[in-house]
């Protein structure tokens, strides 16, 4: 798959909600993005854990926003009187990944969350938990709720797998934080859901999904060691499922 391309031709203002600090850009095909910054902190790896766990979620059915691959020039920041922030964005001159802004979204209360269908819960549960997403919790949901549907974003921090040798044989571990999990409550059968969407993960859509990437992103990673990782995970019997079935039921 190829990912969209755009260009940013207005910094229009920092987010700061979020530690990555992305930015607010208007962009040549009047479009407006909050762009996840390759200069930031977290660096590449996070914005390649963007565009596959991102587009796997939509894979299953799960709504996120579109995804696009943006250049930034470095000027476009050269007035911006906060000097952390302007050399942030110096230091992502360059192809950086685009969400489509969602205008006047409100974020996720996980107060109103008994409104949300018990199916949609234990499907974003159960991704979360394949992908080993740690940053869906009460205290920073990372979901909108926009035009009466949940959306979800910011998922730089899943895929572990960035963060050690390729593929071990952690890869089958449970994932302990689905105990966390903002939906959790509110979730149905996290097994049924499982037998559900399980199948539409397979190694042709991952390789796919992966060929979206930058390749000078990948760093020497290939498509089929996201393919042998999320084959680890999908691997029977999935501990990450039992383990958020049983917190599923200690509720």
């Amino acid at each position: 798959m190829n990912l969209p391309r755009t260009g940013a031709v207005r910094f229009i203002a920092p987010l700061r909600e979020g530690g990555s600090l992305p930015a607010l850009v208007e962009a040549s095909d009047s479009g407006m993005y909050v762009l996840k910054l390759r200069g930031a902190a977290q660096g590449l790896k996070s914005l390649v854990a963007e565009i596959i766990a991102g587009e796997l979620a939509r894979a299953v059915g799960l709504t996120v926003p579109d995804l696009k691959l943006v250049e930034l020039d470095p000027d476009i920041g050269k007035n911006e009187p906060d000097e952390e922030l302007r050399e942030l964005l110096v230091r992502s001159a360059g192809t950086n990944v685009g969400v489509d802004f969602l205008p006047s979204a409100l974020p996720f209360n996980p107060a109103v969350g008994a409104a949300t269908e018990a199916s949609l819960a234990a499907s974003i549960v159960w991704f979360d938990a394949l992908v080993m997403n740690v940053d869906r919790t009460a205290r920073n949901p990372n979901m909108l709720m926009w035009h009466k549907r949940l959306w979800l974003i910011d998922h730089g921090a899943s895929l572990y797998l960035h963060h050690r040798p390729r593929v071990t044989k952690q890869d089958r571990d449970p994932f302990p934080q689905s105990r966390d999990h903002v939906m959790l409550p509110y979730a149905g059968s996290i097994r049924d859901t499982d037998a559900r969407l399980a199948p539409r993960i397979t190694a042709a859509l991952i390789t796919d999904i992966v060929s979206a990437v930058p390749h000078e992103w990948l760093d020497g990673w290939r498509a089929s060691d996201y393919v042998e990782h999320l084959g680890a995970r999908l691997a029977e019997p999935r501990a990450f499922v039992q383990e958020a079935e049983e917190a599923r039921e200690r509720r």
